[in-house]
């Protein structure tokens, strides 16, 4: 894969890319978005311990694809409260590691239920 982040565009924000290019031979996984929820079902009420849990869930989608991390090309973060980037960002950073796959994140007025606070999928390529 290929980093693109030209000098005729802002310089990203230490987490992202501005493109990725993969090879044309790659295996691509589509990965729906991943919610706070356990395992067993349980919600966690704080938004960080879904932000955990979210991303635990997406890197446990991807290990059962035979992948990692380090697959993730693009990654789309929806939160549903503004002031909860500032706790999201140092979670992300610990997840993603050295990789910045591109990236977009939403602030949005509600996800499916109530009580989901953060939402994350991602698009990776092998």
């Amino acid at each position: 894969m290929t980093v693109h982040n030209p000098a005729a565009v802002h310089k990203p924000g230490g987490l992202y890319s501005h493109a990725i290019e993969t090879r044309p031979d790659v295996r691509w996984l589509h990965c729906a978005g991943q919610i706070g929820v356990a395992p067993d079902g349980g919600i966690p009420e704080t938004f960080e311990a879904q932000a955990e849990q979210a991303w635990t869930n997406l890197l446990a989608v991807l290990a059962a694809a035979g992948m990692g991390v380090d697959n993730i090309v693009k990654v789309t973060h929806f939160l549903v409260r503004a002031p909860d980037i500032a706790a999201y960002r140092p979670i992300v950073a610990r997840f993603l590691g050295e990789a910045r796959p591109a990236s977009t994140m939403l602030v949005i007025q509600a996800l499916a239920r109530p009580q989901y606070l953060i939402e994350v999928e991602a698009i990776a390529a092998a």
